[in-house]
């Protein structure tokens, strides 16, 4: 829209948990019909609608998705009505100037909650599932000058992107313009065999490129563990960001020679969550 300030909330309800690219592809959809209100379920929510805890706590639930690039505000929800409503409704669009929308992928649609849009003056708006087909990306110039900062890059398999990988982005971001080249199909399968990886190349770049705190994420052409080394040469960074458990002789070498800084930065969740380990998320 042309205007910002007139464009519609629009409001998503859920769990949010277990949040993988499928997720993230509606609230894509979604933040095109204007600004994402995320309505997060509490843990006892979560409790009260689907008779089970969430796997994953609130508080990580919702530092991942304020970390997403296409949600814009997020509300917690701590009252159980039922998911066919949206509780305290009139407080959340007091002060709106055009009527909210309330969105919907096809497969929660139903007509209980088309029928409180109706009552509550909302836009009752479906995403149908072919919408969220595909994991397209925009391509960003990597020698653009639009940005004065320094240039970051982080390299990875990404293959279950997790509130550990979103903090590691939000602390490398600190440093400069965050690209991430993330590993490609055939290699990691020669690497680590033949049931990896559990997604495919563009899933997983877009899935990283979600991230608020990273400016373009890549595929790798290169082959073996530094598979990065085509796209870093490309993007010719001031800075290469590792892990601990990524700190590396060769990666230092090769830092040295292109005169690149190396950094080797701690792994640790952000403050108050749990840490998470990839290989365990995937069930390996």
């Amino acid at each position: 829209m042309d205007n910002p300030s007139l464009q519609p909330v629009v409001f998503v309800t859920g769990s949010f948990d277990d949040l993988k690219s499928n997720h993230i592809r509606f609230l894509q959809e979604a933040s095109k019909l204007g600004s994402v209100h995320v309505l997060l379920f509490s843990d006892k929510v979560c409790q009260t609608i689907n008779g089970k805890n969430s796997k994953f706590p609130e508080n990580e639930r919702r530092y991942y998705l304020e970390s997403i690039r296409y949600v814009s505000h997020l509300t917690m929800i701590h009252t159980a009505i039922g998911e066919d409503k949206i509780p305290q409704i009139d407080a959340l669009k007091k002060d709106v100037q055009v009527p909210p929308v309330w969105a919907l992928q096809e497969k929660t649609a139903n007509s209980s909650k088309e029928e409180f849009c109706r009552i509550h003056d909302l836009r009752y708006h479906v995403i149908p599932h072919s919408d969220l087909v595909g994991f397209s990306v925009d391509n960003a110039d990597l020698h653009s000058e639009d940005s004065k900062r320094k240039k970051v890059v982080v390299s990875g398999c990404f293959d279950w992107v997790h509130s550990g990988h979103v903090r590691f982005f939000e602390e490398v971001s600190v440093f400069g313009d965050l690209f991430v080249v993330v590993g490609h199909d055939h290699n990691l399968k020669l690497l680590k065999g033949e049931d990896h990886p559990m997604y495919p190349q563009d899933e997983r770049r877009f899935w990283v490129q979600s991230i608020r705190f990273v400016k373009q994420a890549l595929i790798s052409s290169g082959h073996g563990w530094f598979d990065a080394e085509p796209e870093i040469l490309k993007i010719k960074p001031d800075i290469y960001a590792v892990n601990e458990d990524g700190d590396k002789p060769e990666k230092r070498n090769f830092c040295l020679e292109h005169h690149i800084e190396y950094k080797v930065l701690k792994r640790q969740p952000k403050p108050g969550l749990p840490a998470r380990i990839s290989s365990v998320l995937r069930g390996f």
